[in-house]
C-alpha cells in the first residue's frame, strides 16, 4: 500500500463523506440508486406505452363501430362530434403534455356518455309525441303505409322465398319459379344476386355476402317478416309465411301536390303536423304517424288531465312515505346487527357477517317472486301464520308488505357500509365519552352516530333516490294493486315509475315515450331538489364535526 507523504510525514487518508461511506462506497451506493431509478423509469414508461395503447384501441374501436350508422342514417353532426372527440383523445395520448387530463378524460367520456347523454335525450324526448306509431320520420311513416297496404291482385307475380340477412338488416331471397333467377329484396328495393345456390324447391342454400336464416329462427322473427316489404315499381313484394312471397300493389298512395294519402276506394288522409298524423275528414287517422314537436303538451297533459293529474299527489304522498320508510327501516336495522357485530366480545363475526350477507346476494328479481308468494291467499307461509289471508289485497297491509320485503332485501347492504363505517369510528373518541360518564346510549348519539352519517350521508341519499324509482318490488308483487272497484289506472302501491309505466301505455303495448319523459323529468326534479337539499345538510353536518 503506497501513501502520498504531504508535510512531515503525515499521510492523506481517504476523506469520509457525510455518511462516513467512502468515496467507493459511495459511487457503488450511488450506482445501485441510478440502477434503481432508470428500472423504475422503465417500468413507467412500459406502463405508459400499454395504457396509451389501451385507450387508443378502444377509442379506434368505437370509432369503427359508430362510423357506419352514422354514414348510412346521414348524422353528419354526430359524426363531427364524433370525429372531434377521436382527434382530441388521440392528441392527448399522442403526446407527453397534460398528463392530469389523460387521467381526467376517460371518467369524463363516460360520465357525459352514460349520465349527461341520457337526461339530455330524455328532456329533448319530453317535448316530442315519440311513441309507437311515431317513430320515425314522414317519409318511413309513407313509405310504411304505402308499403302495408299491399294486396296481391290476380297475374301478379310470386317467388319461392327465402329469409336471409345481409350486414345485421333482412333481406328476402326471391327464386322466380320460371327462371330461377335469384334477386336480393331490401328495404331499398331488387338486385340481382350471382352465384347462388338453390334447390329444387326453390330454396336458395347459400348466397354470397348473405347469410340464410334457418327456418326455426326466421319462425321466431315472424311478425318482423310479415311488416318487412320490398318497394318495387309496380307496388312491393310481400312475403306469405316463411317460402312464398309476391308482388302486389298498394291500396294507398301519397300525394305530395295536396300532401295527404289517398285510396282508389276514395279515401283521403291528409298530414296534420301538430299530432303528426295523416286525418281524415272525420278525424280518424291512419295508424302510422311520425315524430314531431309538442312543445309543453306531455307537461299540460300530466297536469290538467283530470284521471292523471287527480291521482298524482295521493301517488307522489306514498312514494315518499315508501321511498323514506325504506331509508329509515333498513339503516335502523344495519345500525343494530352492525352495532351489535362491532363489540369485541361477539364470537364468530365472520360467519354471522356471511349469514347476514345473503339477502343481498340472492338474485333481487328471484326473491321478490318468492315474497308475493309468501303474501299468497290460499298457500302463502305469512298469512297461514299471521291469519290475515289477503295481505296483498288491501291497501294498509299491501303498504306494510312492500315495506318489509324491501326491509329484508335492504338492509344487509347498510349492515355493510356501517360497519366498515364503524371501524373508521375512533375507539379513543368513544373512551373518552364513556370515561367522561356518558352512557352508552348518550355515546353513541352523540359520537358514534354523527361520525357515522358525516360517512353515510351520500349513501342514504343515494339509497332514497334508488327507492323512490323502486320499480320492481312494485311491478313483481303487487303490480300497484290493489285497485278500487271503479278505477283500474292507478292501484294504492302505485309509485310515480310505476304509474307513468301504466298510464303512458306501456302495459297495454302501445308507448308514449314522451309521456313518459315528461313524467320522468318531474319525478326527476323532486329527486334532484331533495338530494340537493340533503347534501347541503350534510355539508353542514360534517363542518361541525369535522
Amino acid at each position: 500500500m503506497t501513501t502520498e507523504v504531504t508535510g512531515a510525514g503525515s499521510e492523506r487518508s481517504p476523506h469520509p463523506g457525510p455518511s462516513g461511506q467512502a468515496p467507493d462506497q459511495r459511487s457503488r451506493g450511488g450506482r445501485r440508486g441510478d440502477a434503481e431509478q432508470v428500472r423504475r423509469t422503465r417500468e413507467l414508461s412500459t406502463g405508459f406505452i400499454v395504457s396509451r395503447i389501451a385507450v387508443l384501441g378502444i377509442v379506434a374501436a368505437l370509432l369503427i363501430y359508430a362510423l357506419p350508422p352514422l354514414i348510412q342514417t346521414e348524422a353528419w353532426t354526430a359524426l363531427g362530434v364524433v370525429g372531434v372527440v377521436t382527434a382530441l383523445v388521440a392528441y392527448l395520448y399522442l403526446t407527453p403534455r397534460h398528463i392530469p387530463a389523460k387521467y381526467l378524460v376517460p371518467g369524463t367520456i363516460f360520465l357525459f356518455a352514460f349520465a349527461i347523454v341520457p337526461i339530455v335525450l330524455t328532456f329533448v324526448t319530453a317535448f316530442t309525441n315519440f311513441g309507437d306509431g311515431h317513430r320515425g320520420t314522414k317519409d318511413e311513416a309513407i313509405r310504411a303505409i304505402e308499403t302495408s297496404s299491399v294486396t296481391q291482385v290476380p297475374g301478379s307475380p310470386e317467388y319461392y322465398l327465402t329469409i336471409a340477412e345481409r350486414d345485421g338488416e333482412l333481406v328476402f331471397l326471391l327464386v322466380d319459379p320460371d327462371t330461377k333467377a335469384v334477386q336480393a329484396g331490401t328495404a331499398d328495393g331488387l338486385s340481382p344476386v350471382d352465384g347462388a345456390e338453390v334447390s329444387l324447391t326453390g330454396k336458395v342454400l347459400s348466397a354470397g355476402g348473405y347469410t340464410v336464416i334457418p327456418t326455426a329462427q326466421a319462425a321466431e322473427r315472424d311478425a318482423e317478416i310479415a311488416a318487412f316489404s320490398v318497394p318495387t315499381a309496380g307496388g312491393a313484394v310481400k312475403a306469405t309465411g316463411l317460402s312464398r312471397a309476391f308482388e302486389g300493389k298498394a291500396d294507398k298512395s301519397y300525394d305530395a301536390a295536396c300532401d295527404c294519402v289517398t285510396s282508389p276506394s276514395g279515401g283521403r288522409w291528409v298530414a296534420d303536423e301538430v299530432e303528426g298524423y295523416f286525418v281524415d275528414a272525420e278525424g280518424k287517422h291512419l295508424d302510422q304517424g311520425w315524430k314531431v314537436d309538442v312543445g309543453f303538451a306531455n307537461f299540460t297533459k300530466a297536469l290538467t288531465d283530470p284521471t292523471i293529474s287527480g291521482h298524482f299527489l295521493n301517488v307522489l304522498i306514498w312514494n315518499f312515505v315508501f321511498a323514506l320508510s325504506a331509508v329509515a327501516t333498513t339503516f335502523a336495522l344495519g345500525m343494530i346487527v352492525a352495532l351489535a357485530l362491532h363489540s369485541p366480545r361477539v364470537r364468530g363475526t365472520k360467519f354471522y357477517r356471511i349469514i347476514l350477507i345473503l339477502p343481498y346476494a340472492m338474485p333481487g328479481f328471484a326473491m321478490l317472486l318468492i315474497w308475493r308468494d309468501m303474501f299468497n291467499t290460499d298457500f302463502g307461509l305469512i298469512s297461514k301464520l299471521f291469519g290475515v289471508h289477503d295481505w296483498l289485497g288491501t291497501p294498509t297491509t299491501a303498504r306494510l308488505g312492500l315495506i318489509v320485503i324491501n326491509l329484508w332485501m335492504g338492509f344487509p347492504y347498510m349492515f355493510l357500509v356501517i360497519t366498515g363505517a364503524l371501524q373508521a369510528v375512533p375507539r379513543e373518541l368513544t373512551d373518552a365519552a364513556r370515561i367522561d360518564g356518558a352512557s352508552a346510549w348518550a355515546g353513541f348519539r352523540r359520537v358514534t352516530l354523527p361520525l357515522v352519517l358525516v360517512a353515510l350521508t351520500p349513501l342514504l341519499i343515494s339509497s332514497f333516490g334508488f327507492n323512490f324509482n323502486n320499480f320492481n318490488n312494485i311491478k313483481l308483487v303487487t303490480n300497484g294493486g290493489p285497485y278500487a272497484i271503479d278505477n283500474s289506472t292507478v292501484g294504492a302501491t302505485d309509485l310515480l315509475i310505476s304509474y307513468t309505466y301504466r298510464v303512458a301505455g306501456f302495459d297495454s303495448g302501445v308507448a308514449d315515450f314522451g309521456f313518459a319523459a315528461a313524467i320522468s323529468v318531474f319525478i326527476f326534479a323532486i329527486v334532484a331538489t331533495v338530494s340537493t337539499v340533503a347534501f347541503w345538510r350534510s355539508r353542514a353536518q360534517e363542518e361541525v364535526y369535522s
